[in-house]
């Protein structure tokens, strides 16, 4: 990889940031394809070529492809609720297709496809899915989960029909440093960390480090089956031990009062509404709550047994992500 030229979009971003210092460390000539608008903060340190674009513009993704041996197209429009719903199919489904046509047309050598295991069914309570439970568009739960699945089956038919050289993975929950927007993961795991959660649902998740992300991305630019998808993933965990742990790292009591979801729909129609007049992103949505009525456990073994993709505990990644929080002023 050293010396080669690779394209990183949504490389100011969180997972993207993680991949391109990845890549950088072992020596590749990185471009980043960055929006006018996007903060630099997660570039800074980094040794790496800036094209400004967005990815749903076909000549600024052209630039920013051009000689470029592999493709690592990791931006995503990732918001559980939008004002506008149609925004994040346009960014994760036609920005998408923009990059993997730039990849056919530029030759690129091979592309990895950063998915979401919001493109996969939940699975009951205990059970751990794998990479056999593919959504269909029609069956996933909002406009975000939607626009992934539609944009996965995209990349999907553009590997058999146009031979497009890519392989998909599949990160679970993302934590760590750099979450500077914050993600709607890091969110929770920051306003858990002040205090501002006091109660939970019956839930569940699957949370890794945002680093070994990163990791098992170039694992499967190297070792990774063209078509295939990966599951990125780390230790299946309950939201009651999550904001447990989140409150022995920063000293605070665990919350211990249990929710049932019924009641809280009515309080998040009204969110909704208020949000749709603010634009200010809701504190709880129903799509949410029928996401949290799964405990979204997930199984890495493919990546495991196949790229050799490992994954440090998650309390590590807790603790990296409220490190990073303190020291950007986030968190006391």
């Amino acid at each position: 990889m050293e010396g080669d030229v690779i394209l990183v979009t949504g490389a100011t971003g969180f997972v993207g940031s993680a991949v391109l210092r990845a890549l950088t460390a072992r020596g590749a000539k990185v471009r980043a394809l960055a929006r006018a608008t996007s903060p630099r903060a997660n570039l800074e340190g980094a040794d790496c070529e800036v094209v400004v674009g967005d990815m749903t513009d076909a000549d600024s993704v052209a630039r920013a492809a051009a000689g470029a041996r592999y493709i690592f197209h990791v931006a995503a429009d990732y918001r559980l609720w939008a004002r506008d719903p149609a925004a994040l199919r346009r960014n994760n489904v036609e920005g998408t297709h923009t990059v993997m046509a730039a990849a056919l047309a530029t030759r690129a050598e091979r592309v990895v496809y950063t998915s979401s295991v919001a493109t996969l069914r939940a699975g009951d309570a205990g059970e751990r899915v794998d990479e056999t439970a593919a959504l269909g568009e029609g069956e996933a739960i909002g406009a975000y989960k939607q626009s992934k699945v539609a944009a996965e089956r995209l990349v999907e038919r553009m590997v058999r029909e146009r031979g497009l050289p890519a392989v998909i993975v599949n990160p679970s929950t993302p934590v760590g440093p750099r979450d500077g927007k914050p993600t709607p993961t890091g969110r929770m795991v920051l306003e858990a960390a002040q205090g501002k959660i006091p109660a939970f649902v019956d839930t569940g998740l699957n949370i890794v480090h945002v680093d070994d992300v990163a990791e098992g991305h170039i694992l499967a630019l190297q070792r990774g089956r063209i078509g295939e998808r990966y599951i990125l993933g780390g230790e299946d965990v309950s939201l009651r031990q999550l904001l447990a742990d989140i409150a022995a790292l920063v000293g605070r009591k665990a919350p211990t009062l249990a929710l049932p979801r019924g009641p809280l729909y009515p309080l998040a129609a009204v969110a909704e509404a208020v949000a749709g007049v603010t634009g200010r992103e809701p504190m709880l949505t129903r799509d949410a709550l029928k996401m949290a009525s799964h405990h979204m456990f997930f199984s890495s073994e493919k990546a495991k047994s196949e790229l050799g993709y490992e994954a440090r505990p998650y309390r590590e990644a807790l603790a990296d992500a409220l490190a990073w929080f303190r020291s950007a002023g986030r968190l006391a």
